[in-house]
């Protein structure tokens, strides 16, 4: 019994929460609201904001609610109805049964991508976090695309592998409607020749040619070490192969060949 009054006791919290989240959000078009008036239980409307940012409400006709936050909508409702001489002092309230305006785009490579509500203040990690994660294919950094002030689309890089590993919370960016995060795949390199398990990989972060090998599980019996070679896409898009050294770096999409020895 106590289990299930715990139980409710947190799913009502919950759900005050939410309710408190989206008490903050602007109207916008396609949110459903709950509009009732106290006392007057035949003015108790459910509708749809439309394109245009405007409801029908009875008695008054068309408001205009679009952008509004719910108390805000609430005043305007009741000062129409108080001014048009309809009701008396009206006790106005909405309740945002469906918040459709306030939504961000969560794409590519995570588990469940998707369209999420803003209900309140949301970060990114909020939202990764709803989208259930990046996958396995998914790189360390995201791309969040928006609007800036100037009606310009921006593009920011945040690095959520490293946020985590420093507790640094300073790049976990609120969201605003109509951000879209993205999450590209990880970064890939390509190793073939004479390795036990020639395929393609993730690339980690300041991946060696000494580490691809040990990806790759190893040479086999006929390869060598002496003369690997990295066949890299230069800026101008021509392919150039480098001798490479134990220590050199991997760069995304790299084809690293292990030939065979001679001897």
């Amino acid at each position: 019994m106590k289990r299930w009054i715990a139980g409710m006791w947190a799913a009502l919290c919950v759900a005050l929460m939410g309710s408190a989240a989206a008490a903050d959000a602007r109207l916008g078009a396609g949110d459903v609201v709950k509009i009732t008036v106290y006392g007057n239980p035949d003015l108790t409307t459910e509708t749809r904001v439309s394109e245009a940012g405007r409801i029908t409400f009875p008695l008054i006709g068309e408001v205009a609610v679009g952008n509004l936050q719910t108390a805000e909508a609430e005043k305007k409702i009741a000062g129409q109805l108080e001014s048009g001489g309809f009701v008396r002092k009206p006790q106005v309230n909405i309740l945002v049964t469906v918040l459709q305006s306030q939504q961000v785009s969560v794409l590519g490579q995570v588990n469940r991508p998707g369209r999420y509500p803003v209900d309140g203040k949301r970060s990114v990690m909020d939202l990764l976090a709803l989208a259930g994660g990046v996958s396995a294919d998914g790189g360390d950094a995201i791309d969040l695309i928006r609007k800036g002030a100037d009606g310009k689309t921006v593009r920011e890089v945040v690095d959520v592998v490293q946020m985590a590993r420093t507790g640094d919370l300073n790049r976990d960016l609120e969201l605003s409607s109509n951000d879209i995060i993205y999450v590209e795949r990880a970064p890939r390199f390509y190793i073939y020749g004479e390795v036990q398990r020639p395929g393609v990989f993730r690339l980690e972060h300041n991946m060696t040619v000494v580490q691809a090998l040990s990806v790759g599980g190893g040479l086999t019996p006929r390869g060598t070490e002496r003369g690997v070679r990295i066949k890299r896409r230069g800026a101008d898009g021509k392919l150039q192969t480098i001798e490479a050294k134990h220590d050199d770096l991997l760069q995304a999409d790299d084809v690293v060949y292990i030939k065979e020895s001679l001897f």
